[in-house]
């Protein structure tokens, strides 16, 4: 490696499309990592879709082998670009207002990543993003749309993904009863050649189906119809966002030295940081882009959390002064041109200072969305590399299905869900727990002092996702790391579930789990089976938990009632009472 590329390590001078890194005492370990990433021809390998990169045994090289078509998406879908821009004219000249993109994971994210950052165009399409099976945010949706004027996508790339099937389900059922006969004219699939969802298109006339490439694993398709379909409905430009994550795969080409490819080096960054212990990636971010916070959350957690290790992608968690953070984070700093957050420049100011270290990423446009996509995809590939893993599957993701499958059978037997008696009672709050005490301060009190250094917390949130309950769930996030100084995340459910779900029960056994569930106010039914959105939500939440117990993991459910924000303020009360006791 030549030495005036040294520098790049630590203090960009030109940084690599917007990327530059302040390490410190890392530069070091982090400049031997790429020596050693050149000396197995790391980039050369990548782009001929080498699988022993990761892997040596035939079972995994044969999943990798079929997973690495997002290195040319842009080749691939670039073709396609006027069928989609078609495809959207059609649409709006036949008089549809409104978009209801309705998948989960990778099949839904970057969707959602587009609606929030990319300011829509006159013209374009309204668009909404159902990824959630409760029941309050499913009927809100169809109380603001007009459903004769709305264009459905069901999008799954197995064609079989529980949820999307059944919000699929529900609006073909009430689109029928207004349309009849003409009812496919308002559904579009999206998803993988000859899956289950293909022929449930043709059978009930859809409009069009769009085919993903099966080469590209559902967290790496966001530059692949999954994304670009509902992007270029609300009228994008989506030959710009092409244009941008084609601009970041020739700087990460083949032929670019190491140093000067921003992908393969943030990759060598969070490899380095991850094998010394700095496992946690916080991302710093303004509002504005915390859906780009949820598309990275799944891409990291998912690709990297398995055979016990993996880096934990802290999105969402308020910021801090650098005296609540341990040694086992580091920071990445991702902020566009035209918004400065003087809030956030300060922190970053502050944590650099303290010597944590950091990664600064600063976008351009909105455009440039599509740049980090690609950007952080060469990035989780690498790592993968580093840290021997296979990060195109998800082997854990597949028990809580199971546990939920089984559970929604007993419904359809005894027509309910049969749960455990609650440990304690009090208040507005329902513990299941191991632990045994007389108050919830006692019960918490005994969870928490299970917590270890450079543990996380997961807030796990089978909740309608609202602005109120989203500032609750981040006061108790904020409590619980600066009462003990341990990373906290929050995710809902289900859509964790195929997100941080597999690092929970897949990377390292280091995570304590509040689990929290509510009744739901108003429910739905799913046409076609004996169970509704509410009963299969609880039915996911309760699957998932077993499949944390099964893998020793610690865990309580805590369930807040009828009112959910009276619910999380008690819980909230119960733990600043229950912490000083664990700190003392």
């Amino acid at each position: 490696m030549r030495g005036d590329h040294l520098t790049k390590i630590e203090a960009l001078s030109e940084p690599l499309l917007g990327q530059t890194f302040r390490i410190g005492l890392y530069e070091a370990a982090v400049r031997e990592r790429i020596q050693k990433l050149e000396r197995e021809k790391f980039s050369t390998r990548l782009w001929n879709k080498d699988p022993s990169l990761w892997k040596e045994d035939h079972q995994n090289q044969a999943v990798i082998r079929h997973a690495l078509g997002w290195l040319d998406v842009t080749e691939k879908k670039g073709k396609n670009l006027e069928e989609f821009l078609a495809f959207a004219a059609e649409i709006r000249k036949a008089g549809f207002r409104h978009v209801v993109h309705m998948g989960m994971g990778g099949s839904s994210l970057a969707a959602l990543a587009f609606r929030q950052i990319l300011p829509r165009p006159p013209g374009g399409l309204a668009l909404s993003v159902l990824d959630t099976t409760d029941p309050a945010t499913i009927l809100k949706i169809e109380r603001e749309i007009s459903i004769g004027e709305t264009l459905f996508i069901v999008a799954s790339k197995s064609g079989t993904t529980a949820e999307p099937f059944a919000f699929g389900e529900y609006f073909f059922a009430k689109a029928k009863a207004l349309k009849g006969i003409h009812v496919g004219e308002n559904f579009v699939a999206i998803t993988d050649p000859g899956t289950p969802l293909v022929k449930i298109a043709q059978e009930r006339g859809f409009r069009q189906t769009f085919l993903g490439c099966p080469d590209i694993g559902g967290r790496y398709s966001a530059l692949s119809p999954f994304g670009l379909m509902p992007a270029a409905l609300m009228g994008v430009n989506v030959a710009g966002l092409l244009a941008r994550a084609e601009q970041m795969g020739h700087a990460c080409g083949a032929s670019v030295p190491l140093p000067e490819n921003p992908g393969v080096m943030l990759g060598a960054l969070l490899g380095e940081l991850v094998c010394r212990g700095r496992d946690k990636i916080t991302f710093l971010m303004p509002e504005s882009l915390a859906t780009l916070g949820l598309w990275l959350e799944q891409l990291l957690a998912e690709s990297t959390g398995k055979e016990g290790t993996g880096v934990l992608p802290v999105t969402g968690e308020p910021p801090g002064s650098p005296s609540v953070y341990g040694d086992d984070r580091f920071f990445v700093y991702i902020r566009p041109k035209d918004e400065v957050n003087e809030t956030l420049e300060r922190i970053v100011v502050d944590l650099q200072s303290a010597g944590q270290p950091m990664v600064f990423i600063q976008m351009d446009d909105r455009l440039d969305l599509a740049r980090e996509f690609y950007r952080w995809e060469i990035a989780t590939a690498t790592l993968g590399a580093i840290l021997g893993i296979n990060p195109f599957d998800q082997p854990n993701v597949q028990e809580s299905k199971d546990n939920t499958n089984r559970l929604l059978s007993q419904v359809s037997q005894l027509g309910k869900l049969t749960e455990p008696s609650p440990a304690l009672v009090e208040g507005p709050l329902r513990f299941f727990a191991g632990e045994i005490g007389p108050k919830a301060k006692d019960l918490l009190k005994l969870f928490l002092s299970r917590a270890r250094a450079k543990n996380y917390f997961a807030l796990q949130a089978y909740l309608p996702e609202r602005p109120a309950t989203n500032r609750a769930l981040q006061a108790i996030q904020k409590r619980l790391r600066d009462g003990l100084h341990l990373a906290a995340t929050m995710g809902y459910g289900p859509r964790y579930l195929h997100s941080t779900g597999q690092f929970h029960k897949g990377g390292p056994n280091t995570g304590l789990f509040l689990q929290l569930t509510a009744d739901d106010a108003e429910d739905a039914p799913i046409p076609g089976v004996p169970y509704s959105f509410g009963i299969l939500k609880r039915a996911q939440a309760l699957g998932d938990l077993e499949a944390l117990r099964k893998h020793g993991r610690a865990v309580m459910r805590i369930h807040l009632g009828t009112d959910v924000l009276r619910g999380l303020t008690a819980l909230d009360q119960a733990l600043e009472a229950a912490l000083p006791e664990i700190s003392a």
